[in-house]
């Protein structure tokens, strides 16, 4: 079981920057691998950034070149990083990760989740 807590979310204008925190109850070296995902009111639930567990990323078109995904094993975190920030950024933004196989996260079948972070980006 892993319990995943998200924090950093806020309010900023368009064209500033938020990092995004995902605090693990377990070891983060353990899992096939963690995501970033998002969802916006009458939208689609949609990932946004993945890291394996050989630390190979992945990015939505939509962000690539703007945030960036990591993690520290170190204290259990991921994070995402998310520069030049637009209006179209604004979502609730959920931490996800994958214990079981690493085909799951080919097929972005996450099994723990966490309760989401708010980022509102205004105009």
């Amino acid at each position: 079981q892993v319990q995943l807590v998200e924090s950093g979310g806020g309010s900023v204008q368009a064209g500033g920057s938020l990092r995004l925190s995902c605090s693990a109850s377990r070891a983060t070296y353990e899992m096939y691998c963690m995501g970033w995902f998002r969802q916006a009111p009458g939208k689609e639930h949609e990932v946004v950034a993945t890291i394996r567990m050989d630390a190979t990323t992945t990015y939505a078109e939509s962000v690539k070149g703007r945030f960036t995904i990591s993690k520290e094993n170190a204290n259990n975190t991921l994070y995402l990083q998310m520069n030049g920030l637009k209006p179209e950024d604004t979502a609730m933004y959920y931490c996800a990760a994958e214990l079981r196989s690493l085909s799951r996260c080919y097929s972005l079948n996450f099994d723990w989740w966490g309760q989401g972070t708010q980022v509102t980006v205004s105009s």
